[in-house]
């Protein structure tokens, strides 16, 4: 088995240098790099990046956090975490942990133990606990703002105010808001965000909270119809799908008699391309949360800084016309 001594004696330098140039190589001559690396394909070494991680003191393994894996809402999230990682030398694991009670405090302080940083999506526990997981190990927060944490966000709430600001104007006079979870950090910006934009100019209805599944969507048929809006905003894309379902089931067109609001993808692929639609570019939250992590964990933050706290700007596409 060929090993790193090997690699360093075909290259004609010292074991050291040849781990800097397969592992940092910026911390060699660039000719010096190509040596190594030349011999090492010659040879047939894989680097046991592991190893080289503990060399280090680190596990090189990070570890996102989402609350549940029934919203497909995370799925780009991490698909754009992992490619991050990925280009960081990284290896990412999935955990999943509501972060609602304290309860959940031993098993993350043991996966914080097993990781070297970690991409937290909790959107609904208590400040003052997500602030204790947040203390364990670097952490970047994800789609949620607490004062003195690392995070990203997609900003949603401006892009639902938008859309509520969209409907009056086309003539809706009767808006429905089908919120999120109870105590989600998001679904509270956003029922603000909508409140301000229809206030004084058309009736607001607020119903829920809702997991964000279909079924949620379908229940909450009976509500929206008594309701008399003519246009719904569903917190989550799988509410707004059900919610679709159920009153064409009923016989009530959508979008017709009740506009539904909906992802740009989701309305073009089951024949709804006509309805307002917001896109919020889940690989880029996930990059963007993955690349302040690997940051922060270097240490590369200022003493004394304070966190930074990023919002991400989401697409609102508006077909014309729209009228009620």
């Amino acid at each position: 088995m060929t090993t790193l001594a090997d690699v360093a004696r075909r290259a004609g330098v010292s074991k050291a240098t040849a781990s800097r140039a397969l592992s940092r190589a910026e911390l060699v001559a660039p000719a010096t790099a190509t040596r190594v690396r030349a011999a090492a394909e010659e040879l047939g070494f894989v680097r046991n990046r592991a190893a080289s991680h503990l060399a280090r003191g680190r596990t090189g393994i990070v570890a996102l956090v989402v609350p549940t894996l029934e919203n497909t809402f995370f799925t780009p999230i991490i698909a754009g975490a992992q490619a991050r990682a990925e280009a960081a030398d990284l290896q990412l694991t999935v955990a999943v942990h509501p972060i609602a009670a304290e309860a959940e405090l031993a098993g993350l302080t043991r996966l914080a133990t097993q990781v070297d940083g970690l991409v937290l999506v909790a959107p609904r526990g208590p400040d003052a606990l997500v602030r204790t997981v947040g203390d364990l190990v670097p952490t970047v927060l994800v789609d949620r703002e607490i004062a003195g944490m690392e995070s990203i966000v997609a900003d949603t709430a401006t892009a639902f105010g938008a859309l509520a600001d969209h409907l009056v104007t086309a003539g809706h006079r009767s808006v429905v808001y089908l919120g999120g979870p109870d105590g989600s950090w998001q679904d509270g910006q956003r029922a603000a965000a909508i409140a301000a934009a229809t206030e004084g100019r058309a009736e607001l209805h607020r119903l829920g909270p809702f997991p964000a599944t279909f079924a949620a969507g379908t229940g909450a048929v009976d509500d929206v119809l008594a309701s008399g809006a003519t246009a719904a905003i569903p917190y989550a894309t799988s509410v707004g799908l059900g919610l679709v379902f159920a009153l064409r089931a009923r016989g009530v067109a959508s979008p017709g008699e009740v506009l539904v609001s909906a992802e740009r993808l989701v309305a073009d692929a089951i024949g709804t391309g006509d309805v307002p639609a917001i896109d919020v570019d889940g690989e880029e939250v996930g990059r963007e949360a993955m690349a302040a992590l690997v940051e922060a964990m270097a240490g590369r933050a200022e003493p004394g800084s304070e966190a930074r706290q990023r919002r991400l700007r989401v697409s609102l596409y508006w077909p014309a016309p729209a009228t009620a």
